[in-house]
């Protein structure tokens, strides 16, 4: 049955699942549990956010502290996967992925491959990325394009809190190493959630608006400014077709392809910089594979090439829209 819960419930729920499904599983992060058995405290804090407040208390011995080094316990926990375990670790924000790349790039990313297949690294990196808190260019990146280019990671991007638990588990329970990125502005975000466990597969992507006279293709966050506007376009009597990835790595090229043939008007809209991004692969991808099909140049709605500000009318101005993601349908349509 379902209801409603948030983004950030949704995560905890698909956490507890598993756990509840597989010992092997284990949670560990920087405070996550951070708290424990302070005076007045019921349990841990359940990390920066309480995205896994909760756990602490219910599975004892299995949600761990980690010290302020995520190049330490990023490490602890491919190794830990490599030697059976399923860890869920936490790493506060994307930005701080740089100080652990050689864990993530040349160890969990390359284990399959250099062990002809027979080592598996079933880790799960959750962090969060995105602008729109105000808090500077050091903790509002997007960098899914750094994790997308490297071959034997998986990334993710949930959108809903739906998605979030579906793609949670399916992380979860997947032998590869994943990336699960969260944008911080949909913590808060209600949707509909089954009670029940369930995985939603890796590579489908979710059409959440049909549309015959243009497509968006975008995820995360972004999502939900592109629906905003493909409804404000709808009144004007231009029918959009909003795609959602769900998943970077790997890619639903054949939903990309198939939209993009049809309507012939493309425009990818992606929160990061531009230069070696997702948008920019898909738009090679259109380009190189429904050229004949298209009767526009695609247009690419993205944040420019430079850091997050944090000046608040600035930082509003650098994240796209749904107004500029509109005008941008408006100029393939013209």
């Amino acid at each position: 049955m379902a209801r409603k819960i948030t983004y950030q419930q949704a995560i905890n729920e698909a956490l507890s699942q598993e756990m509840a499904r597989d010992e092997n599983v284990i949670v560990m992060g920087e405070d996550n549990a951070g708290g424990a058995g302070s005076p007045g405290e019921q349990d841990a804090w359940g990390g920066v956010l309480g995205v896994t407040k909760g756990l602490f208390h219910r599975y004892p011995g299995r949600v761990l502290d980690t010290p302020l080094s995520e190049g330490g316990f990023i490490g602890a926990a491919v190794g830990a996967a490599a030697c059976g375990m399923r860890p869920v670790a936490e790493l506060m924000f994307i930005d701080f992925m740089g100080v652990c790349f050689d864990q993530i790039f040349n160890q969990a990313a390359k284990f399959r491959y250099m062990f002809g297949g027979k080592a598996v690294t079933p880790v799960v990196i959750r962090t969060m990325q995105g602008a729109g808190l105000r808090a500077a260019a050091q903790h509002s990146q997007m960098l899914t394009s750094l994790f997308t280019h490297v071959p034997g990671l998986k990334v993710v991007c949930p959108s809903t809190p739906y998605d979030a638990k579906g793609l949670l588990i399916q992380s979860i329970r997947d032998d590869d190493p994943v990336i699960f990125c969260e944008h911080k502005l949909l913590y808060s975000r209600e949707g509909d959630v089954p009670e029940e466990s369930y995985a939603i597969p890796f590579g489908e992507a979710n059409v959440v608006r049909d549309g015959d006279d243009a497509t968006i293709i975008t995820y995360g966050r972004m999502v939900h400014q592109s629906v905003e506007a493909a409804n404000a376009l709808a009144r004007q009597g231009i029918d959009v077709e909003v795609i959602d990835l769900r998943t970077t790595s790997p890619l639903d090229e054949e939903t990309i392809l198939e939209s993009a043939s049809r309507t012939g008007r493309v425009v990818v809209v992606d929160e990061a910089n531009p230069r070696c991004s997702v948008a920019t692969d898909i738009a090679a991808l259109i380009a190189q594979r429904a050229f004949k099909s298209l009767k526009a140049q695609i247009e690419l709605v993205t944040a420019p090439h430079t850091p997050a500000p944090f000046a608040g009318v600035l930082e509003d101005m650098y994240i796209p829209s749904s107004e500029k993601i509109a005008a941008a349908v408006t100029k393939v349509r013209s």
